[in-house]
């Protein structure tokens, strides 16, 4: 039998070859700044972003994130089934809100929630949400006092400790309150009772006290501000309470040092939140709140909508938002359990004071924390050095790592230090590499005598 030639595969050509790679479309630049006429085929712009995002630093070198950058094959497939699922509707999605409720009464649990008190709390986007629904709550009952005092409620303030993560300070000026900051001074880096009372005054809102600063990682004496402000109210009758930022040591201090006092042991400690996407090991971002008790968040701060179907009881600063995240942590908590949690920060914090002991014996660097409460620490340089911090944060990520540099607030400004945050994936042979790489950038810089040290360098935000 004779065949005649078919030539309609010629205009498929490029469609057979391009999937490869994308030879036939890289020829000219991708749109960057405005939306391309024709689109491309899925593989092709997926190659070519994902070429892009090579540039990117490697996540699990960043010792500057607090962030999660590792989960196992299983939580990320759970994750991938789950995005499509919008956490803010309830009555379409009732097993993810149960999942949600199920994660925050594990956590009131974990946070030693009174027996008869009846906690309430909520997922948010991240810690920083979580923080701004805890002050939000501050300033209404607050308000709701002095009203029912028949006192001015038009000037409140809200006292912290200078080294506050930066949104308490957006909290403070989104919602107009006057934040009263503990400087640091000397060798105290964090709040302390006796300097926070200082400040207090019947217009206070509430004391931020934090479990895990990010300037250093060391926990704030959360029992100390606690006694203290017990003994002001009592003298001068007011209600001063606490809300605790726990947003690295709320996943932490529970499982490393289950006998320290700050949480719901604690009778003005009214509210806390905390980071899942830190140290509650899940990618982000997802964070948690908790009221020690339904009379903490005030009724007029939650919404009530009904057009997604059924009666959704609503507080928080975004709408919506991925289930995934939540589905996620509840994840951790059935696949970790305590024991599991206790043991992986237990390994990070050993981690974290071996690398920060190996640091010290370097010579030229001074411990400022060595990662005892939070595995996180941090160093600066000593007389022996003839280079700055911001040097040794460049030098060493020519290796690849993400090690921040950044001087201290208000009153320290003279002190710029380094930071490494030690969490799940970075090894004791990862911290050897470390060591190694910088020793080697000692040695580079005692070969060049005549060096002048910079000043400031790559920032990194708190």
């Amino acid at each position: 039998m004779l065949h005649g030639q078919n030539n309609s595969h010629e205009d498929d050509l490029d469609s057979v070859i391009t999937p490869a790679y994308g030879g036939r479309y890289i020829r000219e630049p991708v749109p960057k700044y405005q939306m391309p006429q024709d689109g491309l085929p899925p593989k092709v712009a997926y190659n070519l972003i994902r070429d892009e995002l090579i540039l990117d630093g490697n996540s699990r070198l960043n010792l500057a994130t607090f962030v999660t950058t590792w989960m196992e094959d299983e939580a990320r497939q759970l994750m991938s089934e789950t995005f499509d699922k919008n956490m803010i509707d309830k009555d379409e999605y009732p097993q993810t809100a149960e999942i949600e409720l199920r994660c925050t009464n594990m956590l009131a649990q974990l946070w030693n929630s009174p027996s008869e008190e009846n906690s309430i709390g909520c997922s948010t986007i991240g810690s920083s949400e979580a923080a701004m629904l805890g002050g939000m709550a501050l300033k209404w009952n607050w308000r709701k006092r002095r009203e029912a005092q028949g006192k001015p409620a038009d000037k409140p303030n809200m006292v912290m400790g200078i080294n506050v993560q930066v949104c308490w300070e957006k909290f403070c000026r989104y919602w107009e309150i006057e934040p009263r900051f503990v400087p640091m001074e000397g060798d105290r880096y964090c709040l302390t009772a006796e300097e926070a009372v200082k400040l207090v005054d019947e217009n206070t809102i509430g004391v931020v006290v934090i479990m895990g600063s990010t300037f250093d990682g060391r926990y704030e004496n959360v029992k100390e501000v606690n006694d203290a402000l017990t003994r002001l109210n009592a003298e001068t009758g007011w209600d001063v309470p606490i809300h605790v930022d726990a947003a690295s040591g709320g996943f932490v201090a529970p499982f490393l040092q289950p006998e320290l006092e700050w949480d719901f042991r604690l009778p003005l400690v009214k509210s806390i939140n905390t980071s899942g996407h830190k140290f509650g090991l899940v990618y982000p971002g997802v964070g948690w709140v908790l009221w020690r008790s339904r009379e903490e968040l005030p009724e007029e701060l939650i919404f009530h909508c009904n057009y997604l179907g059924g009666d959704l009881p609503n507080f928080a600063l975004n709408f919506s938002r991925p289930g995934n995240q939540v589905v996620a942590q509840y994840f951790n908590f059935l696949r970790l359990g305590h024991e599991g949690y206790r043991e992986i920060h237990q390994t990070s914090q050993d981690v974290a004071m071996y690398l920060s002991a190996g640091i010290a014996k370097l010579g030229p660097f001074d411990l400022i924390s060595d990662g005892s409460d939070i595995p996180v620490f941090a160093f600066t340089t000593n007389e022996k050095a003839n280079f700055s911090v911001f040097d040794i944060s460049d030098k060493v990520r020519e290796r690849g790592w993400l090690v921040p540099a950044y001087t201290f607030p208000k009153n320290r400004e003279d002190l710029a230090v380094l930071r490494c945050v030690c969490k799940e994936g970075f090894t004791r042979d990862m911290a050897d590499m470390l060591l190694g790489d910088l020793q080697h950038a000692i040695d580079y810089f005692a070969q060049r005598p005549d060096h002048e040290p910079q000043a400031g360098g790559s920032s990194f935000h708190h």
